[in-house]
């Protein structure tokens, strides 16, 4: 028997649509333990048991894609999902899930891939990386895609640097949520993105946070996901009001998510009541950075 413990993610973080992602201190944990044969699995949610079809289960669809690149059958597997990163919130829960999957099957057959393998073969599960390279590696991540294969950079984050994590009850998946993005942007909001994004990456290697208010500043994606997130201004404006230094939509959300050194908690009870006010419920995770990614534990 074994573990694996992978956190949450945040990607794009205002400007850094598809490219940027950053591991935050909430995690899935996975348990694995071989049976004689088929797949038994149980998913908890906060420690409540959800029903998932196997079909649909990500660690099984990415444990039968492992196994099946390296022509081998699975073996019998009993799995125990211990999800503490809520579903279609923008905080990579499925992420966590392709990646564990992939991770115990490499560990399964005798570590065959490296880091670089892993990450590729995830993000042909996934679609896109901006979540499964921080949640492998940890800590802030600039990532693209040359050639279809994974380049990324990593950045240790500044542990100090609180996170607060604003979850309605509002359910966005990714793919619903890209159909309402337009096609084609105009230059000079190319221009505006590409200018905060490099703010942004500087802001955060050098730990200088003075800044962030206009780093965390998008006309890409923001603007037109705000739409299905009631008080999404709001929440967003409460919160610099209440001191925080940075605040963006997690992901495609609904997830927002703020950043400040000091007054932690009346940021998250500002954002938490903003939505109150509109008649939905939400709660509050206060954090910070993971630096440390994915961890198998025996």
């Amino acid at each position: 028997m074994f573990k694996i413990r992978i956190p949450a993610t945040s990607a794009n973080l205002g400007p850094g649509f598809d490219c940027f992602g950053l591991a935050i201190k909430v995690y899935n944990t996975f348990i694995f333990e071989k049976i004689p044969f088929g797949f038994e699995f149980i998913v908890k949610f906060k420690n409540k048991e959800i029903p998932i079809n196997q079909g649909d289960n990500l660690v099984y669809v990415a444990m039968k894609e492992t196994f099946d690149m390296f022509n081998k059958s699975m073996p019998g597997i009993r799995l125990i999902e211990e999800i503490n990163i809520p579903f279609s919130r923008g905080l990579g829960s499925s992420a966590t899930a392709i990646l564990a999957g992939i991770l115990a099957s490499n560990k399964i057959l005798g570590n065959p891939m490296n880091d670089e393998e892993i990450l590729n073969l995830a993000y042909k599960i996934e679609g896109h990386s901006d979540n499964i390279v921080p949640a492998l590696n940890g800590g802030f991540n600039i990532t693209i895609i040359e050639n279809n294969k994974i380049i990324f950079k990593k950045v240790n984050v500044d542990e100090n640097l609180r996170i607060i994590i604003a979850i309605p009850e509002i359910k966005i998946k990714t793919k619903e949520s890209r159909k309402i993005l337009p096609a084609e942007v105009k230059r000079e909001d190319a221009i505006f993105n590409l200018s905060r994004a490099a703010l942004l990456a500087a802001s955060l290697i050098t730990r200088d946070y003075s800044y962030f208010p206009v780093a965390f500043q998008d006309k890409l994606h923001q603007n037109y996901r705000a739409k299905l997130i009631p008080g999404f201004y709001d929440v967003v404006s409460n919160a610099y009001n209440e001191g925080a230094l940075g605040v963006a939509l997690s992901g495609s959300g609904s997830s927002i998510i703020a950043f400040t050194i000091s007054n932690e908690k009346n940021i998250a009870q500002s954002m938490i009541k903003t939505f109150s006010k509109l008649g939905i419920d939400s709660e509050y995770i206060i954090t910070s950075t993971d630096n440390e990614g994915a961890l198998i534990i025996d």
